[in-house]
C-alpha cells in the first residue's frame, strides 16, 4: 500500500471518528434528559406498584372483574419486547431479542402458543426476519417515549387478556442501571396473580424498611387504612393503571439504556478509529523513510559510477 492510498484512508477514518464522536455527545445530551424523566417517573410507579398491592392485600379475594381473572390455564403467552428504532447501540437491542425468543421457544417448547408484540424497528425487523411476525408494532418513539404510546400498547396487551386471546403477559426490557450497564428485565403484567407486583418489596420500600421498628409501624398503619369505595373496586380501577405505567417505566428505562449503550459504543468506536490513525501514521511514517532511503542509495549509487 502506497502513501497515497494510506492517507486516503486515514482521511476516511478522521471522517469516521468525527461521526461517532458527535453521535456520542448527542447520546450524552439525551442520556441526561432520559436519567431525570426516569428519576421523576419511579417514586410514581413505585407509589401506583405499592397501592395495587395493598388493595389486593386487603381485597383477600381477588374481584371477578374480566382483567382480574385468572384463566383456567395459560396456554398463550403474550411477549412484549422493548428495542429501539436504531442500531449502532452495541448489544442493546440483540440481548433483548434474544432473551424474548428463547423465553417464547421454552413456552413453545411445553406446547404453548406465543404471540408477540415490539416496540422499536429493530425489535420488529428482528421478529420478523426470524419468521416471528409481531401481532403488536409499536415503532417511532423510542427516543422520547410519552405515556400515550404506553397506554396504547397497555390497551392492546389488556384487551387481548380479557378477550381471551393471552392467558399470560411478559415483558422483556434494559432496566437503566448506569451508562455502562443495562439488566435484561423480565417481568409479568398480567395475570394480576402472577404479577411482579405481588413478589419482592420494591427497592425503596426496602430502603424504608430496613429496622424491625420500622417494620411494625408499616404494617400498623396499612392495618388502619379504611377504603373508599371498597378494595375490590378500588383494585379494578388501579390494575389497568398499573399495567400502564409499568409499560410505561419500562420504555423510559429502555430508552436510558439506549442512549447509554449508544454514548458507550460511540465512546469504543471513536477510540478505535483514534487507534486506527495511529497504526495508519506509523505505517505512512516508515513507507516514507523507505522511500527516502530508496531515494539516498540510487543517489549514491549514481555517484559511485561517476566516478
Amino acid at each position: 500500500m502506497g502513501q497515497k492510498d494510506i492517507k486516503n484512508r486515514i482521511s476516511s477514518v478522521k471522517n469516521i471518528h468525527k461521526i461517532t464522536r458527535a453521535m456520542e455527545m448527542v447520546a450524552a445530551a439525551r442520556l441526561r434528559k432520559a436519567e431525570q424523566r426516569i428519576e421523576a417517573m419511579r417514586p410514581y410507579a413505585s407509589a401506583i406498584r405499592r397501592m395495587t398491592r395493598q388493595a389486593a392485600e386487603a381485597a383477600g379475594n381477588i374481584p371477578q372483574l374480566p382483567i382480574l381473572n385468572e384463566h383456567e390455564s395459560e396456554d398463550r403467552i403474550g411477549i412484549l419486547l422493548v428495542t429501539g428504532d436504531r442500531g449502532l447501540a452495541g448489544a442493546f437491542n440483540s440481548q433483548i431479542i434474544r432473551a424474548g425468543v428463547r423465553a417464547g421457544g421454552e413456552f413453545e417448547a411445553e406446547g404453548k402458543e406465543t404471540s408477540y408484540y415490539a416496540s422499536g424497528r429493530r425489535g420488529v425487523s428482528s421478529l420478523t426476519f426470524r419468521g416471528k411476525q409481531p401481532v403488536g408494532s409499536y415503532t417511532g418513539f423510542t427516543d422520547r417515549p410519552s405515556h400515550a404510546d404506553a397506554r396504547e400498547i397497555a390497551s392492546d396487551l389488556t384487551t387481548a387478556y380479557i378477550d381471551g386471546e393471552l392467558d399470560r403477559v411478559e415483558i422483556f426490557y434494559n432496566g437503566y442501571i448506569s451508562p455502562l450497564t443495562q439488566k435484561v428485565t423480565r417481568e409479568t403484567l398480567l395475570p394480576l396473580q402472577e404479577a411482579s407486583i405481588l413478589g419482592d418489596e420494591d427497592e425503596d420500600e426496602e430502603d424504608v424498611d430496613d429496622q424491625g421498628a420500622e417494620d411494625s409501624d408499616a404494617d400498623h398503619k396499612r392495618a388502619l387504612v379504611e377504603y373508599e369505595p371498597d378494595p375490590e373496586e378500588i383494585l379494578g380501577r388501579l390494575v389497568p393503571a398499573y399495567v400502564e405505567i409499568s409499560i410505561y417505566r419500562a420504555l423510559l428505562e429502555s430508552t436510558a439504556s439506549e442512549h447509554g449503550a449508544r454514548m458507550t459504543a460511540m465512546r469504543n468506536a471513536s477510540q478505535n478509529a483514534n487507534d486506527i490513525i495511529d497504526d495508519l501514521t506509523l505505517q505512512m511514517n516508515r513507507e516514507r523513510q523507505a522511500e527516502i532511503t530508496q531515494e539516498i542509495m540510487e543517489v549514491v549509487a549514481g555517484a559511485e559510477s561517476l566516478t
